[in-house]
């Protein structure tokens, strides 16, 4: 008896031993988690931040079926429709006009815009963000028939564009062309301001990654984002 009521204490005494060992361990595997997950995070946020400054890419674009450009800057649409006048794409998209601004305040924007505005460029005034542009771009594409798109936005704006219009148009062939504001010419590190909006969008690059992941193929009306 003493014998058999001594092995029962050692297996009790037993348990909480290996209790605190799996918890210190799971306590561990998660912290380690925690600092790969941080490592991808800022590994990311530096790439973002290479992407979005680099003013050495562009090179020669191969010509596409239309062209967008998403509102947010007079570079963006100066850039897309040169696009245009040098036979680029068939038709341009200007996504995302606000419906108060006339088309002849788009038309003072660039020399191609006023040549070619009422031949060639279409307004949409729908969008309200990314999603809103994603889906306006969608429907204005398939209306006209239109395969491959180049879009045209900001460095900092276009990998959640392309994020979004790849999941509003799976089938459709995506070149992006990437507009570098001068405010992020510079280095981005010596700029606060700078680091703020890279950092903002960085940020809405992966809630938008993270969204499609959970909800892969599932197209939203635009949020406000």
């Amino acid at each position: 008896m003493p014998d058999r009521i001594s092995a029962n204490e050692t297996k009790s005494e037993g348990r909480p031993h290996r209790r605190r060992t799996l918890v210190r361990r799971s306590a561990e595997a998660m912290a380690l988690a925690g600092l790969i997950a941080v490592f991808f995070v800022i590994s990311g946020f530096i790439w973002f931040a290479g992407y979005a400054t680099d003013t050495s890419r562009r090179g020669a674009i191969a010509p596409a079926d239309g062209i967008v450009v998403f509102t947010g800057g007079k570079d963006r649409i100066a850039v897309a429709a040169n696009l245009l006048a040098q036979g680029k794409g068939r038709r341009l998209l200007i996504s995302g006009v606000n419906p108060a601004t006339p088309r002849r305040d788009l038309e003072e924007l660039a020399p191609e815009m006023q040549r070619l505005s009422r031949c060639c460029i279409d307004l949409g005034r729908q969008a309200e963000d990314t999603i809103g542009n994603a889906r306006e771009t969608a429907d204005w594409a398939n209306g006209h028939g239109f395969k491959s798109l180049l879009v045209v936005t900001s460095a900092y704006h276009l990998p959640r564009s392309l994020t979004e219009l790849s999941n509003a148009m799976p089938d459709a062939l995506l070149t992006g062309v990437p507009v570098v504001g001068a405010h992020l010419v510079r280095p981005w590190w010596r700029d606060r301001i700078a680091i703020r909006l890279l950092m903002s969008e960085y940020t809405k690059y992966l809630a938008s990654l993270a969204r499609l992941a959970v909800m892969p193929g599932v197209k939203l009306a635009g949020t406000g984002g």
